[in-house]
């Protein structure tokens, strides 16, 4: 008897604690729950015209729940037995939906953006591309290859996708996404896996950029979404004609770019076609001999004067501020043996005993801000937040469908499930204070101050 008196007295003290985060929990009254659910049955009202039958609308509006739901894991099985129970055919129905069903996705997904243009949308907004992989078992799923997954960072079976994510003072949301087929998809060994994953006969290969620029394409076209800068990670600022076509819709890019990527600090005279010295006739543009040569940005930030870094603040973090060394100059990088045009070079290099050296490149005007400049090169974060948050809690990466309307379908159901969450989260900070910070679940996940912007 004292054994469990003891035991439930020491229970009853570590319930009794104050969570990790030193934060007192609020109480959630049943109004609080009433109200979030008739927002959600509100927002999913918003969406129900895109569907052809009042069936696909409904079993839409149970998979939004589904991912909603405290479910360790977010498929089709769990649930329907977790919200429905053991109904006959409702397994089936609900699969039928999400891998069978024709229903339209782009409509819909223009519609979210809308919405995202009217909750968060900024002129200054920054666009951010990146890719996401989805480990596999076997090979049946649309899209899964050997190959890199950035989601575990090495060469694995999985899928790959390509999205946008938009990023303001208002917050961030996940856009756009396409999902990318290897060349060997489209090979004759693979007919038979491409009828059963349903792909469309119209389909081609296109690689990783070419599928995002797609997408910022439509975007800018639309001229629904408001934004100004484009940022991007290395694998795609080594491209520099993935560069060349967001300057060319009239975009600034934050190109994150390899360390051996070379730059003159004064840009070369260039001779034109002509008349050679030894009278044989120049065909093409070229540098002229006397110039000097361009250096890899690797080599030239050793060179620079220390009184060109200085140490600035990128975000507040969970561990307190984040802060970096930063030398900002103007270059013109090489492209095709010419120089391209005159733009910023962001170099940024970590804190501590091994120092870690990023370079960016920006077409951005020549008065643009330095804090601006480094504001835009720090805006990893909302794109990779998001996919922590879909993935962990609506279920992104739990889907089980291995048709390519049924990626797509996925996709676009975590899209609207994680814009209603990022909805109320930033209802509930005022929209006007979360910034850049920590990682998900921590309290300054959910209590950003403005010191970033």
């Amino acid at each position: 008897m004292k054994k469990t008196t003891q035991h439930v007295q020491s229970r009853s003290r570590s319930i009794r604690q104050p969570p990790a985060s030193g934060q007192r929990p609020k109480r959630v009254t049943r109004q609080n729950v009433m109200t979030a659910v008739q927002e959600l049955i509100d927002y999913h009202h918003r969406f129900e015209q895109f569907f052809q039958r009042r069936e696909q609308s409904d079993w839409s509006w149970f998979y939004l729940c589904g991912q909603l739901y405290n479910l360790e894991r977010k498929t089709i099985e769990p649930m329907v037995l977790s919200l429905l129970g053991a109904i006959p055919n409702a397994i089936r129905d609900l699969q039928r939906l999400m891998s069978q069903s024709p229903w339209d996705v782009r409509s819909p997904m223009i519609h979210l953006q809308s919405l995202v243009a009217r909750w968060l949308g900024e002129r200054d907004a920054v666009v951010i591309v990146d890719g996401s992989g989805f480990p596999k078992q076997g090979k049946h799923s649309i899209g899964v290859a050997h190959q890199y997954c950035g989601h575990l960072g090495k060469i694995a079976n999985c899928q790959e996708g390509v999205f946008l994510a938009y990023a303001s003072r208002r917050g961030y949301s996940l856009l756009d996404e396409r999902l990318y087929l290897p060349q060997e998809w489209f090979a004759t060994d693979h007919r038979q896996l491409r009828k059963a994953c349903r792909l469309p006969e119209s389909m081609h290969f296109q690689t990783e950029g070419e599928l995002a620029l797609s997408m910022l394409q439509e975007l800018n076209e639309r001229g629904v979404v408001p934004f100004q800068w484009v940022a991007y990670d290395e694998s795609y600022g080594k491209n520099p004609a993935f560069s060349h076509e967001i300057a060319a819709m009239h975009k600034w890019y934050m190109a994150e770019v390899p360390s051996d990527t070379r730059v003159w600090l004064r840009t070369p005279l260039v001779e034109e076609p002509g008349r050679g010295l030894m009278g044989r006739p120049r065909l093409h543009r070229r540098v002229r001999r006397s110039a000097p040569a361009p250096e890899e940005l690797r080599a030239l930030v050793v060179s620079l004067p220390k009184t060109v870094w200085h140490r600035r603040l990128i975000h507040e973090g969970s561990k307190g501020p984040l802060r970096a060394d930063f030398a900002l100059l103007r270059v013109t990088p090489i492209h095709d043996r010419l120089p391209a045009i005159r733009q910023w070079l962001i170099c940024r290099r970590s804190l501590g005993s091994q120092p870690e050296l990023k370079f960016y490149l920006s077409n951005a005007p020549s008065h643009c801000s330095t804090q601006e400049l480094i504001r835009v090169s720090g805006l990893r974060w909302p794109i990779e937040t998001a996919f922590e948050e879909a993935k962990g809690e609506v279920g992104m990466d739990h889907y089980e469908t291995r048709t390519w309307l049924g990626w797509h379908h996925h996709m676009f159901q975590t899209f609207m499930a994680h814009l209603f969450l990022m909805r109320l989260l930033f209802k509930k900070t005022s929209c006007a204070h979360h910034c850049p910070g920590s990682a998900t679940g921590g309290p300054d996940h959910y209590r950003r101050n403005t010191a970033f912007w």
